[in-house]
């Protein structure tokens, strides 16, 4: 943990003072019409949109004496929805208490991250299930969508900032183990699915209704397409973390990248890939099996500085967060809006792509696009106001504004 100050400011240009997660102005009584924007809607963009909310949700008409905010200029996207996050504001999601990780939930809102699945680290197996125990209740709150548990079953050649102590092998009954902790609410469990138990696992994971990513693995290509035909269907960080490309051995990548039943992950900082790697996933998996993720640390939203991964030390500067002792990268630092601003100005993907990434692939992923991940009549009034220059200026979230834009 950083010695700093917290930082819970929001985003440059917006106006709002941060509050705690759980502190939240009611809707509006008379609802709002949003008008004007460039709105980016699961048909395409629509130059001068309108958008009505009542209450905590989007609607098709306008309530009596509603609110007209002029939005002219703007963009109007969905919220965003990360599924892999393991913390921010100087607060961890492995091991922190119930207000430390609904800081960082927070500080993630305050970013435009409407709807966040909390991930784990590799700890021992009695603590990840007491986390899971906690973080379970703040998914029974509505403060987070549920759990991805990364590690502790991972391939100790491809542990990247795990503690290679504390791995094993994806035992079906451990594994069972922690959804259990869960109580329901776990989402996804990366595995190295080569390890013995993987595929079993996978089997098991899939008749629960939980994700099974294939993460931090040293499988052959072979080995991976098997695990996509036991249920697997995320691919963990694509890239990293796993063997690359080659021309005789294909390795995971090539078999995650061609199978239409697998969703990618991408960590569009800069760091993690090269704006190339990008455009090779999406050409290949298409805009509809990509979802960015921030992959964050402890670190997002709130600075450079020494932190622990787990328990691992990592040395955070200039954004980029590094093992202390290897100088493994260690998670990132980025929130999601930096994610759309790169993928729009840097890498020159269409804007709904890119939104589309970051919103309805992953929301249908979780089984939660009947809710969220789309500006639709009848679903939570989760959405985002960004300026001509992709810099975001408000976020609401069930109708209530985490961050209130301020237009001229």
């Amino acid at each position: 943990m950083a010695a700093n100050e917290r930082d819970y400011s929001a985003p440059s240009g917006a106006r709002g003072t941060a509050r705690p997660a759980t502190t939240h102005s009611q809707p509006g009584s008379n609802g709002l019409i949003l008008d004007g924007a460039r709105t980016v809607l699961p048909t395409g963009v629509v130059d001068r949109g309108r958008m009505v909310v009542d209450g905590t949700k989007i609607t098709a008409d306008a309530p009596e004496n509603a609110q007209l905010i002029d939005l002219t200029g703007h963009w109007l996207l969905p919220g965003f929805v990360d599924l892999h996050n393991h913390g921010g504001g100087g607060a961890s999601f492995s091991s922190g208490t119930a207000d430390q990780v609904l800081t960082g939930v927070h500080t993630h809102r305050l970013h435009g991250t409407t709807t966040l699945v909390v991930s784990t680290v590799t700890d021992e197996m009695d603590t990840l299930a007491r986390q899971a125990g906690l973080l379970s209740e703040l998914a029974e709150q509505g403060e987070i969508a549920g759990i991805h548990f990364e590690g502790p079953f991972i391939s100790p050649c491809r542990k990247g900032a795990h503690s290679e102590a504390l791995l094993r092998d994806p035992d079906p009954a451990e594994v069972r183990k922690l959804v259990d902790a869960a109580r329901g609410h776990a989402k996804m469990v990366t595995l190295a699915t080569e390890l013995p138990g993987g595929i079993d696992s996978v089997r098991l994971l899939a008749e629960h209704g939980v994700i099974a990513a294939v993460g931090h693995t040293d499988a052959t290509y072979e080995q991976t397409v098997e695990a996509i035909d036991a249920g697997a269907t995320v691919a963990t960080h694509l890239f990293n973390a796993m063997p690359q490309i080659g021309h005789r051995a294909p390795g995971p990548i090539t078999a995650l990248l061609e199978d239409e039943r697998v969703t990618v992950e991408l960590i569009n900082d800069g760091t993690h890939l090269h704006p190339a790697a990008l455009q090779l996933a999406f050409r290949h998996a298409g805009p509809d099996r990509v979802a960015f993720i921030t992959d964050a640390m402890d670190a997002a939203g709130f600075g450079d500085g020494r932190y622990l991964l787990g328990p691992l030390e990592v040395e955070v500067s200039d954004g980029v967060a590094r093992l202390a002792d290897s100088g493994a990268i260690a998670g990132s630092t980025l929130t999601l809006d930096r994610a759309l601003r790169r993928a729009v100005t840097v890498d020159r993907l269409p804007v709904e792509h890119a939104v589309a990434a970051l919103s309805a692939n992953p929301a249908r992923l979780l089984g939660l696009y009947d809710r969220v991940g789309s500006l639709e009549p009848g679903k939570d009034a989760d959405l985002l106001v960004l300026d001509a220059d992709f810099t975001l200026k408000g976020v609401m979230r069930k109708g209530t504004w985490v961050v209130a834009p301020e237009l001229s």
